[in-house]
């Protein structure tokens, strides 16, 4: 499995229009072929922190996901919500395999 982990840092007056664009994003990924999971975190303690964890079956699968329509859109609509650039890791899943 190839896993990503985005942290993103979003402005406080633009979390819930974040929410609101990350929610769309998600539906429409989970349909994805190769889409293992795509959870979206918040953190509890501080509510403008969030938490991408994308997996797919395969890095291919992933690569696609930037393709998609609907990360484009995600994309361009929370450019300007997040207050630093967003970070990405990429991971290797051992297991589940």
């Amino acid at each position: 499995m190839h896993v990503t982990w985005v942290e993103v840092s979003v402005k406080p007056e633009c979390v819930e229009a974040f929410v609101s664009a990350c929610y769309d994003n998600h539906c429409a990924s989970i349909k994805e072929p190769g889409n293992r999971r795509f959870d979206v975190l918040q953190d509890s303690h501080d509510p403008t922190q969030f938490r991408l964890y994308e997996a797919y079956s395969s890095e291919a699968e992933a690569k696609a996901h930037k393709d998609t329509a609907h990360y484009q859109v995600w994309r361009q609509v929370v450019a300007d919500m997040m207050a630093s650039p967003r970070q990405g890791y990429v991971y290797q899943a051992l297991f589940p395999q």
